[in-house]
């Protein structure tokens, strides 16, 4: 944890994809600081004309490179986020060639009752993950 979402147009290659992803879960590790194992990514990919993605006016170009990516989360800080923000443009722009401006990032917190990683409890809330509470 955190559940990484991540939506692209199609037409990369699986080395792409695999790229990066692993480049959105290191930086993830490195900004969150949790276990190199809290890994939980989806990737969808979309066709061009079921994806939108402008600009809000800020005039930010994008490309057919273009990734979006939902990050659903127990609490970070602003810091973290930032750090996070930056930190996933540069693993993108230097592994993959994706520059900042076709990387959209979007929040999403809950608390520890909202996860059950399996077996039908919630491991934050009984102790069972309390080893991991240092890297929320």
């Amino acid at each position: 944890m955190p559940l990484m979402k991540i939506h692209v147009l199609k037409g990369r290659t699986n080395t792409e994809i695999e790229e990066l992803l692993e480049a959105i879960h290191d930086a993830m590790v490195r900004a969150f600081k949790v276990p190199e194992r809290d890994l939980y990514q989806i990737l969808t990919e979309h066709e061009r004309t079921h994806m939108r993605a402008l600009d809000t006016g800020l005039d930010i170009p994008r490309t057919d490179k273009f990734v979006m990516i939902e990050v659903v989360t127990r609490p970070r800080s602003r810091a973290e986020k930032i750090d996070f923000y930056e930190g996933l443009c540069r693993e993108l722009s230097e592994r993959c060639g994706i520059g900042s401006s076709d990387v959209m990032i979007s929040m999403v917190e809950n608390t520890d009752e909202d996860w059950s990683f399996g077996l039908g409890r919630a491991q934050f809330v009984t102790g069972e993950l309390a080893s991991h509470r240092h890297g929320q």
